[in-house]
């Protein structure tokens, strides 16, 4: 579907065909991301990952990331500390069980993904100098409001909306944040040792390790704004993603007593009772990756993706799009898609979903 919102002509993807055509076949036409206000003002002027738009830059912050950050060792790097979280919240949840007292699962499945997120990010679950949750929920909602300076950039001038004075405010604090945060990593001396080393704690240490000679592409030039971008996308995605995925998915579970079993029985039978799921379990747990699969499918959390920009004039299947078209992929759609020639309903882990997975 073909539209334009504002002064930005708009495509509309709402199958996934059509989506393979734009997002891969097509990946390098589409890899770009729209400039908008939130980017430029609350991702320190688009030098993190997620909304930056494609080119250098991109590829090289990109690559920065999946070595120092992402890498198969530094996800086993972090697994105790996830252990220790799971840990504490399943015994939790024991003593709960315990004395027959009801629990808010969205809260605590909220307060553990924070955990476990801000000590691997700057070494803390909390700091008593910031009101870390407040200033971040505030950044996941100026991202996600309408704004209209975004289709029509010549309004911002007069900010209609009050979200460029928002946005400013709400920068100036998470910048003061994170810098007060880095200071004080930049003079703990505990923190030499690599075993006692958090994200902020590898990012700066690039700063000062990083190559003299222009021509080194192995490691990227990164300054204090770079570090402070970064952070701030690995907090949004981290939160806006992992903590909504799992209160979905256990809300899924709990209104179906029947599938519930099934993974419990998985788990029982593959892990067994007497020790907690490790990372080399999960590639077992064939009906779990369903339940993940299908929490995906009925409740994307961000049911039109981040949206895509074309970087060229580009024709696909019989249509011309113009360069600096903006897409927005509907999954919220696909959820209406048929299969094999059955509509599908909106049911927790059906029939056809478990014959064709």
């Amino acid at each position: 579907m073909s539209l334009r919102l504002g002064d930005k002509p708009t495509i509309v993807v709402s199958s996934p065909e059509a989506a393979l055509l734009f997002l891969k076949t097509h990946d390098a036409v589409f890899a770009s991301r729209p400039r908008i206000q939130a980017t430029e003002l609350m991702s320190f002027g688009e030098k993190g990952i997620a909304l930056t738009q494609y080119g250098p830059y991109w590829r090289d912050i990109r690559k920065l990331c999946s070595v120092h950050l992402f890498s198969p060792s530094k996800v086993e790097f972090y697994a105790p500390l996830r252990r220790e979280e799971v840990g504490l919240l399943v015994e939790s949840l024991k003593r709960s069980a315990t004395v027959h007292e009801v629990v808010d699962l969205s809260t605590l499945l909220y307060d553990v993904i924070e955990s476990i997120n801000f000590k691997m990010i700057w070494g803390r679950s909390k700091d008593e100098r910031f009101d870390m949750k407040e200033l971040i929920q505030e950044v996941a909602r100026l991202g996600g409001t309408f704004n209209i300076t975004d289709y029509v950039p010549w309004l911002g001038t007069f900010d209609l909306q009050g979200i460029t004075r928002s946005m400013k405010k709400n920068n100036k604090e998470m910048d003061k944040m994170l810098e007060t945060i880095m200071v004080g990593h930049e003079q703990d001396t505990s923190k030499k040792q690599e075993h006692h080393k958090d994200f902020i704690d590898h990012l700066l240490s690039l700063i000062h390790d990083q190559p003299y000679s222009p021509h080194d592409e192995e490691i990227v030039a990164i300054d204090r704004t770079n570090i402070k971008a970064i952070v701030m996308d690995l907090i949004i995605a981290a939160f806006e993603t992992t903590a909504t995925n799992l209160d979905w998915a256990f809300s899924e579970l709990l209104r179906n007593p029947r599938v519930m079993k099934k993974p419990q029985q998985e788990l029982e039978n593959v892990v067994g009772l007497d020790k907690m799921v490790e990372q080399s379990d999960v590639e077992k747990l064939n009906y779990l990756d369903m339940v993940v699969k299908e929490t995906y499918r009925l409740h994307p959390v961000a049911p039109f993706l981040i949206p895509h920009e074309s970087t060229e004039d580009i024709t696909i299947n019989g249509y011309y799009i113009k360069k600096n078209t903006r897409v927005i992929v509907n999954v919220w759609a696909w959820v209406e898609i048929p299969r094999h020639g059955q509509k599908m309903q909106k049911n927790f882990i059906q029939k056809d979903f478990l014959t064709t997975t």
